[in-house]
């Protein structure tokens, strides 16, 4: 799945919103939204972080 697909589907598991997740991740509200858009993509570092994040709150991902 790829990580656009990851960030919406943990937000609506987890019923946050883009600044909610934003925050919880230590970035920027637009950050968040060019992610989802796929504008631009995660470092590693985030990447990491929202993994934990997820794993954290029990949010599984599907493989198609």
């Amino acid at each position: 799945m790829p990580m656009k697909e990851k960030l919406v589907h943990a937000r609506a598991i987890l019923n946050l919103s883009q600044q909610a997740l934003a925050q919880k991740l230590g970035v920027s509200f637009a950050t968040v939204n060019r992610w989802e858009k796929g504008h631009s993509t995660p470092s590693k570092f985030h990447e990491i972080r929202f993994e934990r994040f997820c794993k954290e709150n029990e949010v599984v991902f599907e493989e198609k």
